[in-house]
C-alpha cells in the first residue's frame, strides 16, 4: 500500500518556501502525492468516474480516443478527468508514439477520516 500525504494547501506552500529558502530540509514524504483533504478524493470518485476507472481496468483502452469512444465522453473533458485521476495515483498515463494510454494502478483505496482534526489518511493499494 502507498500512503498519500494529506495536508492543507497553505501548509504545503509554507513548507515548500522554507525548503527553498534553505531553512529546513525537504521532508522524507516530500515525493508523495499531496492533497488538501480526503474530501477532494471523495468528490473525484463520482459514479461516472468510477465507471471510467472500471473501463480502464477491464477494457484496457489503447488510447485516450478509444476511451473517449467507450465512455461516450468528449476528449477534452476526459483528459481533464484523467489528469486528476493520475494526480491521485489511481491511473498512469504512458505514451506510445502519438498515443497516450491510460492504465489502472490501484486495486483498493482506504480512507481513514479523523472527525476531530485534519489528520486523515489515504492509502492506495
Amino acid at each position: 500500500m502507498t500512503e498519500v500525504k494529506l495536508q492543507r494547501h497553505k501548509d504545503l506552500r509554507a513548507q515548500m518556501k522554507a525548503v527553498a529558502r534553505g531553512e529546513k530540509p525537504a521532508p522524507a514524504d516530500a515525493a508523495l502525492p499531496s492533497f488538501e483533504s480526503a474530501e477532494v478524493l471523495l468528490r473525484l470518485l463520482t459514479p461516472d468516474n468510477r465507471e471510467l476507472l472500471r473501463m480502464i481496468r477491464d477494457e484496457h483502452p489503447q488510447s485516450v480516443a478509444e476511451l473517449a469512444r467507450l465512455s461516450k465522453r468528449a476528449q477534452p473533458n476526459l483528459l481533464r478527468t484523467l489528469g486528476k485521476l493520475e494526480a491521485f495515483g489511481l491511473i498512469e498515463m504512458t505514451s506510445s508514439g502519438n498515443r497516450r494510454i491510460p492504465t489502472s494502478k490501484v486495486t483498493r483505496l482506504s480512507v481513514q477520516i479523523d472527525p476531530y482534526s485534519l489528520n486523515d489518511k489515504l492509502e492506495i493499494a
